[in-house]
């Protein structure tokens, strides 16, 4: 990992904990606030330990976008949580019929940015 990158990825793990000294649950209950704030810390926590030996600039590049784009969702929307994909279970059709592998193949391709390690860690 190089210096700047370093410095991106510090740069972000801090934006995440001032972010959740603001939090705000768009209910304004307390008690939703208190486990909103929560989530977040749990999974910033989890997401950075589990990249942290990550070497490949690509991958690093990778979850850096993600970082970035699941705090400026949370920010506009007001939810720290993911937000889901509507896709019916077979609505991404292939050109033929070639079954369920490429229906697999497909919707990995079609994830959202957002929501590359959602799945991995929950």
């Amino acid at each position: 990992m190089t210096t700047a990158t370093r410095q991106e990825v510090l740069g972000l793990y801090r934006r995440i904990f001032r972010l959740v000294r603001k939090w705000q649950a768009a209910s304004g209950q307390m008690e939703d606030t208190i486990k909103e704030k929560q989530y977040i810390l749990n999974e910033a926590r989890t997401l950075f330990q589990k990249n942290k030996n990550l070497t490949d600039t690509d991958l690093i590049k990778q979850c850096i976008d993600e970082c970035t784009a699941r705090i400026e969702i949370g920010l506009h929307y007001q939810i720290p949580y993911p937000r889901p994909i509507h896709l019916p279970p077979m609505g991404l059709t292939p050109l033929r019929g070639r079954g369920l592998r490429s229906q697999e193949k497909l919707r990995k391709l079609s994830k959202p940015v957002y929501l590359k390690s959602h799945d991995e860690i929950s």
